[in-house]
């Protein structure tokens, strides 16, 4: 049987990217080391309104960072890369049981993609200790 050179191409690549969903799905989360979109559930509220529970894409993971000892206050230097948004779509959902002057309305980011950088208190809580 002859195989098009083309069709083979398509083939291999079929199967490599199947291989990698599985090895992503089989890999364990705690050994994750990343940074990845992975399915987010929430309870979206403010005030006025009743609470909504939205399932979404959010960013997750690990990134490589590092903290110098210093001999002053606050004794060490800070580098921290976080996993955060790099892309992301604005979405929108009607909140239920809203009181007659308030909107509905509840926005909230879904990633699209994701990536290690220096946090921002643009779009993510950036808590140090």
């Amino acid at each position: 049987m002859y195989l098009h050179p083309l069709s083979v191409f398509f083939l291999v690549l079929v199967v490599a990217v199947a291989s990698e969903v599985c090895v992503a799905v089989t890999t364990p989360l705690h050994g994750f080391r990343g940074c990845a979109v992975r399915e987010f559930s929430f309870v979206a509220q403010k005030p006025g309104c009743k609470g909504l529970r939205i399932t979404t894409d959010a960013c997750w993971g690990r990134c490589q960072t590092w903290e110098k000892p210093i001999l002053d206050p606050p004794y060490i230097h800070r580098h921290h890369r976080v996993c955060t948004y790099n892309r992301t779509r604005q979405m929108m959902a009607r909140l239920p049981g809203c009181q007659p002057n308030v909107s509905p309305l509840y926005y909230y980011p879904m990633a699209l993609h994701c990536h290690c950088a220096i946090c921002s208190t643009q779009d993510a809580e950036c808590e140090t200790f």
